[in-house]
């Protein structure tokens, strides 16, 4: 779920040790990072193919908790996903964790009671009629899982900023193999005997794991923290500081604005997925998990990597410039991007041959064994055909954005803002007047889901080169207040 890793800075020597050094810890951490997605995705996949045996026309509830979540997404990629001024002190990165996990906990709280309130609103906007009731109960289970999600996302980060990042990856994998073994005790085709599972059987084993993932992280967190400071002076060290609320909020206030327009015109382009009907919304909904169990998790998986080491290249390369206001050579841009352009090329490796194999064999069958329908198959093969190249297109701009979010997160926001309301809006107005049937929905919303995905491709390569310009020192736009450059140091 955290998209951006700043460059901690624990000794500055450790990153001025060199280009090989952090060359051959690339793929470590894209191991760890690839393990920590792959795992959730799994479950994911197992969990609604086990739904789709109590009842197929319950596949799209649990669509319905995607949906939700996207409202939890935005908590989570405002102030962890920001990439904030460097603290080299223990006690001062210490500092902003602390503020964090508060932050996040309150306002996953106080999210929690909302969704348990307004989950027959929510449910009735983003469910087909027939199992509206059936989904109230679900959500309403779920609604704490918001509460959940915003500190295990908190709890990641600061164990990343005690240079700990296997730790996400051992609460990902302590919590979903739980998640695993109970579901395949109560809710499989093996389930145990005397026992009748439902959907919401499934909520709770989801609620109760995360809940339980989240405390167990805070309170290693807590440990490792302590273990840190033993021999220090913690008075200082407080569960909420002012000051380091506001150095979290300033890049912060960037990717929380950027997440909440973009996902608020997604949920608006769903709505109208949703009232196709109940075969087309849960074809969406199953091509939505083939997209996050395969083609996402190799994606998310270098994104996090090229984020994180972006952004230590950038800091080491405004700690080595020898005034605010040299420019860089082309060796330095090489330097900084070096992670990015790699993470590129490994997206083309992977997603060219995945694309082409579901295209020809292996979406329709996987789509059959999730949904346990025939119609949804043909449906979600359908989606799958006409838009698969875009993921292409999509992988390699994901890539590409971590060089505006690991340096730039102002620059980040502008550029989705320009595919979001010059783009994704325009679609989202247009339709509901257009008055598409199901039968004709899919000749539009391929445009709408897979034209969004090209259009981004063009404008963050446009974008990065604007951000190669300026930091070459060709100030065209020298007196604009929008493009100011903002220093990770």
């Amino acid at each position: 779920m955290t998209r951006c890793l700043a460059w901690s800075g624990s000794a500055l020597g450790e990153y001025l040790a060199g280009f090989l050094r952090i060359n051959h810890i690339y793929h470590g951490a894209l191991f760890f990072n690839l393990l920590t997605f792959l795992i959730p995705a799994v479950y994911g996949t197992l969990s609604k193919m086990w739904i789709a045996n109590i009842d197929a026309s319950l596949v799209s509830t649990t669509d319905a908790f995607t949906y939700f979540s996207c409202i939890i997404e935005v908590l989570n990629e405002g102030l962890p996903r920001a990439a904030w001024y460097t603290a080299e002190e223990l006690l001062h990165r210490l500092s902003l964790t602390y503020t964090l996990i508060s932050i996040q906990s309150i306002f996953g709280f106080l999210l929690s009671v909302i969704f348990l309130f307004a989950a027959p609103g929510f449910v009735g906007a983003f469910v087909p009629g027939k199992v509206r009731a059936t989904s109230v109960k679900y959500i309403r289970i779920l609604a704490f899982d918001s509460m959940a999600s915003t500190l295990n996302t908190a709890v990641s980060l600061g164990t990343r900023a005690l240079d700990k990042p296997d730790v996400p990856l051992l609460m990902s994998s302590i919590q979903t193999l739980i998640q695993i073994f109970l579901e395949l005790a109560l809710v499989s085709t093996v389930h145990v005997r005397g026992f009748t599972p439902s959907i919401h059987t499934v909520a709770t084993i989801k609620l109760v794991c995360d809940l339980t993932g989240a405390a167990v992280g805070l309170l290693y967190f807590l440990y490792l923290s302590r273990k840190a400071t033993a021999h220090m002076d913690t008075k200082r060290l407080t569960w909420f500081s002012y000051a380091s609320l506001k150095e979290l909020f300033l890049p912060g206030r960037w990717t929380f604005t950027e997440s909440a327009i973009r996902n608020a015109i997604y949920l608006w382009q769903v709505h109208g997925v949703v009232s196709m009907g109940q075969a087309y919304a849960t074809a969406w909904g199953v091509f939505n998990t083939i997209r996050w169990g395969l083609i996402m998790v190799p994606v998310n998986a270098l994104e996090a990597t090229s984020n994180a080491f972006v952004g230590h290249r950038w800091g080491t390369y405004q700690r080595s410039k020898p005034t605010p206001s040299s420019r860089a050579s082309w060796s330095d841009i090489r330097f900084v991007t070096a992670p990015a352009l790699r993470s590129v090329l490994i997206v083309l490796l992977v997603e060219c041959p995945m694309c082409i194999a579901l295209s020809i064999r292996g979406a329709g069958p996987f789509a059959r064994y999730l949904s346990n329908s025939e119609e949804v198959a043909e449906i979600t093969a359908m989606m799958w055909k006409s838009i698969d190249w875009c993921y292409i297109s999509y992988g390699v701009s994901t890539q590409l954005a971590t060089v505006l979010l690991a340096t730039q997160t102002r620059w980040y926001l502008y550029q989705s803002l320009v595919s979001n309301i010059f783009y994704a809006l325009p679609w989202a107005i247009a339709l509901p007047k257009i008055g598409i049937t199901p039968d004709t929905a899919w000749t539009y919303h391929k445009w709408v889901f897979g034209g969004s995905l090209v259009v981004s491709l063009g404008i963050i390569i446009v974008v990065d080169g604007i951000w190669v310009v300026r930091l070459r020192g060709w100030r065209f736009l020298k007196s604009s207040p929008f493009l100011t450059t903002e220093r990770v140091s």
